[in-house]
């Protein structure tokens, strides 16, 4: 039989549901946590590719779901889901806080909103250069774009281990050219690694657009309302052969930043009157970070080392371009590039954002990991220049991971003292 609580005692209990709750939502909030969880998953996945188990990891990912309504069957395997689908989550995310500082953040300026652009294409011009000048003959040329790719939630992950010290515009500015550097990969496999783009999708993707802007006309607030539309831009961007997750990043661009209607119940009003952009966002964060970002280094992280061999020159140079471009390759690109347009005016620094924070985002720029594997992948008939590729990409990863914290740790550090 249970005992009902003393009125006496009430105040306190209350009191520490409160603080336990405050305590639990600042743990959710906390960056350094998430990106510490995600490495966690990394190693985690690493090491279990690589043990006696390594087959049940592998099988794992392989294993069917799907979806059945009526005489419509989606099936996939377990790895579509989490790449294709749950990271379409946090690319809506990325595209939110994106359309954030474009309203009225760091990106207002046209001159600081061209700085990514013009970065992110140095750190895809430069290591393929790279990569080339060490693999410029035979299928080894092939593999021109492995180093070229930025992987979003990794690179993010590893600067939230920094914590709080770094200032926002330096994240957002390596979101900014991550997403443009993620779309230009996508279009160079359409154009370099595929048949070409299927351009019926886009008219499919077209209508959610449609859909999602007649929701604004109307004042539609509600993010559940939204579902449907969404669904319908990331199946015609599956359509298309395009990363179907960039229906995220389109999504999150098109969030309104005003509130779209305020609430007849006083108790509402001051979640009504947030805007979508920062009450849908808020909302899905700690499900991001804790969930999505974790599982998703669980299921690509698992890069098996062994079985290559490299005694042979060919894929001893894949594995060297591949990591040398992504470190070196990606760190000069993106630094270089962008002190040439800051020097020549047409781009400028956003406030916070020193050359010291812009050498963070350069070597940060040389995590690759999935997109990367990926190429590599249609990039490489050859078992043994893709498992070399892959070695290199791993390394390259881990070496940019490393660079990237030590040099943020001293860049934190001299932040403080200046402070």
């Amino acid at each position: 039989m249970d005992h009902p609580i003393p009125e006496r005692k009430l105040p306190r209990v209350r009191i520490i549901a409160e603080r336990t709750f405050a305590a639990l939502e600042h743990f959710l909030h906390i960056e350094a946590v998430s990106g510490a969880v995600l490495l966690a998953a990394a190693a985690f996945a690493l090491a279990w590719a690589n043990s006696a188990m390594a087959d049940s990891y592998h099988h794992l990912w392989q294993l069917s779901f799907a979806i059945r309504l009526g005489g419509f069957i989606f099936d996939h395997p377990l790895h579509f889901w989490i790449n294709d689908v749950l990271m379409t989550v946090f690319f809506l995310v990325v595209g939110m806080e994106i359309r954030r500082e474009v309203h009225e953040g760091a990106l207002t300026d046209l001159r600081q909103a061209l700085l990514p652009v013009a970065a992110a294409l140095g750190g895809v011009l430069v290591p393929a250069l790279l990569y080339l000048g060490l693999n410029g003959a035979g299928p080894q040329r092939q593999g021109w774009a492995v180093p070229t790719a930025t992987d979003i939630a990794f690179a993010v992950g590893v600067l939230a281990l920094l914590g709080k010290s770094i200032p926002g515009n330096i994240r957002i500015f390596l979101l900014a050219l991550a997403i443009i550097d993620d779309i230009v990969a996508v279009l160079i496999i359409a154009f370099f690694y595929s048949s070409g783009l299927h351009y019926g999708g886009f008219a499919v993707a077209g209508l959610g657009v449609v859909m999602v802007s007649s929701l604004h006309i109307i004042g539609i607030g509600s993010a559940y309302a939204y579902v449907l539309p969404g669904a319908v831009i990331w199946a015609g961007l599956l359509m298309t052969g395009v990363h179907p997750t960039l229906a995220g990043v389109v999504l999150g661009l098109m969030t309104p930043v005003m509130p779209m209607r305020a609430s007849k119940n006083p108790l509402d009003t001051q979640r009504e009157m947030l805007p979508p952009v920062v009450r849908v966002q808020a909302a899905l964060h700690p499900w991001v970070a804790y969930g999505v970002m974790p599982l998703f280094a669980l299921a690509n992280a698992g890069v098996t080392v062994d079985g290559v061999d490299l005694s042979r020159s060919g894929p001893q140079w894949v594995m060297a371009g591949v990591a040398i471009a992504l470190v070196a390759g990606k760190f000069s690109g993106i630094v270089s590039v962008s002190w040439l347009t800051v020097r020549l005016g047409f781009c400028r620094l956003p406030p916070g954002v020193d050359w010291g924070g812009v050498c963070l985002i350069g070597l940060l720029g040389g995590i690759g990991f999935t997109m990367s594997i990926f190429i590599a992948m249609l990039a490489f008939e050859d078992a043994n220049l893709l498992g070399a590729a892959k070695l290199g990409v791993l390394a390259g990863s881990v070496i940019a991971t490393a660079s990237g914290l030590g040099w943020g740790t001293i860049y934190v550090r001299g932040r403080r003292r200046q402070a």
